[in-house]
């Protein structure tokens, strides 16, 4: 049996697909995987995130999307609570997600694997997302925000970012 709070739960995960990821605006923060849970007890509405890291700076404009959305449909109470157990990463971006991410122009990260420890310089080439050509290079480790590096693609000419595997 569906419960009322059930019911709003899937209501307000439907909402939360319009706050974006203000340094990466083409993907919600469910589709990002911050967005971790909503809870619904009574007229107490409590959404559950994870940052991307511990100093995420888009965090708290995150917080306050979240809010004001729910404001903007009939939810004035809600709050967020942030979890950092079990940490944020990468696989947990969708599939459909990092489609999204490489039309973009932002390639998109890999499966974690246990050598994903190791400079980036030293991992397997990185597919460009322009002309997805393999004769890419790392130009720099990191990008416009600590999450992404800079890569160059010698095919097609064009740098471009790489979301890191976390």
């Amino acid at each position: 049996m569906v419960t009322v709070a059930d019911s709003r739960r899937e209501e307000i995960l439907a909402w939360l697909e319009e706050v974006k990821d203000p340094e990466v605006p083409v993907l919600s923060i469910r589709e990002l995987g911050v967005l971790r849970d909503v809870e619904v007890s009574g007229d107490e509405v409590v959404v559950v995130m994870t940052p991307t890291y511990s100093g995420c700076p888009a965090m708290h404009a995150m917080e306050a999307d979240v809010v004001a959305t729910l404001a903007r449909h009939g939810v004035p109470n809600a709050r967020v609570k942030t979890v950092y157990a079990p940490p944020w990463t990468t696989d947990w971006i969708s599939d459909e997600a990092k489609a999204k991410l490489a039309a973009y122009g932002i390639a998109p990260p890999a499966r974690v694997e246990s050598d994903d420890l190791v400079p980036l310089r030293r991992r397997a080439p990185v597919e460009c997302p322009y002309c997805h050509s393999v004769n890419t290079i790392v130009r720099s480790e990191f990008g416009s925000t600590a999450c992404k590096a800079i890569l160059f693609c010698n095919g097609c000419h064009q740098p471009f970012e790489l979301f890191k595997s976390i």
